[in-house]
């Protein structure tokens, strides 16, 4: 009987368990839903964005030194990488995806003889590379994942800019989570800086537009704010693939519980069928002794 009882409070313990990870998985998709649809807006506007910066470069000409956002150094000898992880675990491997590709990062750049120095964002983060790359980490953040605004997103991009425009470093590039589907984010490093103007059709550039004032001085105006758009809209993207992820993975904790219920309540009730079948025999085989003393 004691081993019925141990079984009785797994099977408690587990759908306690259940019931913890159903509730998360519920948040998450109600926060999901939510940073989706910002991402999904300021996604088609940030792709918008370096289109036109495309289509400018394209029919502007990119004179020696005229866009310094956009002139890629002879030598690269400094680089700095942007990490973004998540604060909190229980999110399968998501976390440990993008510390891994960013290990990887890391070894290929220093292959190559260059320096490179880390931003990181989220807890997970900043544990990892902290204790193992302390000696490359220049800047962290905690607990802002969720609560990055605009406003902010500016002010870090300034200090980004700042440091490729003084030749501290030579490159600035961002590893995030690339949202492809609902099970599915990879790990992607992007360069923020220099910015490199995608390729614009034949038949772009032949649409003919009106530029007041002239192209070239609007592309002097838009340039310093695409790192701060195509930051915020990797973000808020990065942001959707954590919750995403997360969601999934209590999902599948969801339905592990319910298996192993399953399973326990199966054991429980070939444990209590044999329980009960040794006591009939019990009975029956008292009752046939005393029935033999009698006669």
């Amino acid at each position: 009987m004691p081993a019925l009882r141990d079984i009785r409070r797994k099977i408690q313990a587990v759908k306690k368990t259940e019931q913890i990870t159903r509730a998360m998985n519920m948040v998450a998709a109600a926060k999901l839903r939510k940073v989706q649809l910002r991402m999904e807006g300021f996604r088609v506007y940030a792709s918008k964005y370096q289109e036109v910066i495309s289509r400018l470069a394209a029919i502007s000409g990119l004179e020696e030194g005229a866009f310094p956002l956009l002139q890629k150094r002879e030598e690269i000898k400094s680089i700095h990488l942007v990490i973004l992880t998540a604060d909190r675990g229980l999110c399968g491997a998501f976390n440990a995806n993008l510390i891994a590709r960013a290990e990887k990062f890391i070894k290929e750049v220093r292959e190559k003889g260059q320096n490179i120095i880390l931003t990181v964002f989220g807890r997970r983060g900043v544990s990892f590379f902290n204790r193992y790359y302390r000696d490359i980490v220049k800047k962290t953040y905690e607990d802002v994942v969720g609560k990055v605004d605009y406003t902010f997103v500016v002010r870090m991009a300034r200090e980004l800019s700042t440091s490729f425009l003084s030749g501290e470093v030579d490159e600035i590039y961002l590893l995030y989570a690339k949202f492809v589907s609902m099970i599915k984010q990879e790990p992607t490093i992007e360069r923020l800086l220099p910015i490199v103007p995608e390729g614009v059709s034949e038949k772009a550039v032949e649409v003919e537009y009106i530029y007041e004032p002239k192209a070239v001085e609007i592309l002097q105006e838009i340039l310093p704010k695409n790192i701060n758009i195509q930051l915020y809209s990797r973000i808020l993207e990065n942001e959707v693939s954590e919750h995403a992820s997360r969601m999934r993975a209590m999902d599948n904790a969801t339905n592990n519980c319910r298996e192993m219920v399953q399973q326990l309540t199966l054991v429980y009730n070939k444990a209590r069928q044999a329980s009960i079948t040794k006591e009939l025999m019990d009975i029956v085989g008292g009752a046939e002794a005393l029935r033999g003393r009698g006669g």
